[in-house]
């Protein structure tokens, strides 16, 4: 699921229309700029910033319309053996993909003032706004009246921040250690033998997706430039379909919430040893389906390059839309459950998250979701 996420590392928010670096914290990092820059963008005071890589925008934006073309087919998947397999290979990769960026801009993340201060107001902040917005809209929409507002139990897309926000704490340990990602992976094995775990802050899947945070940030501009020659472009396309075909033929024989890594081995109904197996299955797998998606996403500005700024506007507020979709009964005509329901789904939830990765729309939400709140800061330095 969810989404939505992006590092601004050393940038104050700008306007998403001036195509300067922003903060866009979601699904996928707020980001830095050019790829080549290996230090992201320079510090306010030091001059101009370098101009935002079309190529990640482009990933984030490709990436959250998937996220929200998931969400519309959840309702569909009973009834359609064809809407779960491609379910299943989108889940199997989209979230992957927004962490691995998320880790590669989160490079230098450390305990520095600003980053400090772009840690609370870019990602707790939000996390608090849409923890407390979707407990109530949750409450209205389930008729779940007496639901509490926790801050613990992170909500339906909430997860992420709660996760970006100690994944980010963590990043000098992950720098730090000798072999980081192989840590990394001990620990979300780990995570799938331990049922006691429990839901505060959602640690269980905070854990299973660490090793792509980690990933992300062992990774450096040469390793996206790799992913996107020609050769692997076009291995891509067999590997990607023989991945569908596979998804089709495992959907009556294999429990796809192993890609939610939000459960232990105990929890899924399976043996202990399951767990650790499946964690290198799934990261194998997901990593593969990852360089296949960026191998094909366009490294030239596009008409929707602009939109991949906006990302963790689109990843936020869909979830309002996905979760009403079934109260306002979107779902219910008999011609929804066929082939072109699931294709009017998938355009509508396409068109909704494109519409509110928009400028206009994130200067409306930009109070709640990426303030400046100079106000509750002293000034340092």
């Amino acid at each position: 699921m969810p989404a939505a996420a992006e590092d601004t590392e050393d940038t104050e928010p700008d306007k998403a229309e001036t195509g300067s670096v922003e903060v866009d914290l979601g699904p996928a990092e707020a980001d830095t700029g050019s790829v080549e820059a290996e230090a992201g963008p320079a510090r306010a005071d030091a001059g101009p910033a370098k101009q935002r890589d079309a190529f990640f925008d482009n990933a984030k934006y490709l990436a959250i319309v998937l996220v929200a073309a998931g969400h519309a087919w959840e309702p569909l998947r009973e009834g359609s053996r064809a809407v779960t397999a491609l379910y299943l290979l989108v889940y199997a990769f989209h979230m992957p993909v927004f962490i691995v960026i998320a880790g590669y801009f989160s490079r230098r993340s450390d305990a520095s003032p600003g980053r400090v201060k772009r840690l609370i107001t870019g990602v707790a902040v939000p996390y608090v706004v849409f923890e407390v917005a979707y407990t109530l809209f949750t409450r209205w929409t389930d008729q779940q009246f007496g639901r509490p507002v926790s801050l613990l139990d992170p909500l339906y897309l909430t997860w992420f921040l709660a996760a970006l926000f100690i994944w980010r704490l963590t990043a000098p340990v992950w720098r730090l250690v000798r072999w980081p990602l192989p840590l990394a992976l001990v620990l979300a094995m780990l995570a799938t033998l331990s049922p006691s775990i429990g839901s505060d802050l959602d640690l269980q899947r905070t854990l299973q997706f660490l090793p792509y945070f980690v990933l992300g940030l062992l990774l450096r501009p040469e390793h996206f430039r790799l992913v996107r020659r020609r050769e692997v472009r076009l291995l891509a396309l067999p590997v990607s379909a023989g991945a569908l075909a596979l998804a089709y033929w495992a959907v009556p024989r294999v429990d796809y919430a192993w890609f939610f890594h939000n459960s232990s081995a105990e929890e899924l109904g399976a043996p202990g040893w399951y767990g650790p197996v499946m964690t290198l299955a799934t990261f194998g797998c997901s990593a593969v389906l990852a360089v296949c998606f960026l191998a094909w996403v366009p490294g030239r500005r596009t008409w929707f390059t602009v939109l991949g700024t906006g990302t963790l506007y689109g990843y936020l507020l869909h979830g309002f839309f996905a979760q009403g979709a079934k109260f306002w009964g979107w779902y219910d005509p008999d011609w929804v459950q066929g082939p072109l329901g699931a294709i009017a789904a998938t355009l509508v939830a396409a068109a909704i998250v494109t519409v509110l990765c928009t400028p206009p729309v994130r200067r409306v939400f930009r109070c709640v979701t990426e303030p400046s709140m100079e106000w509750a800061f002293r000034r340092t330095g």
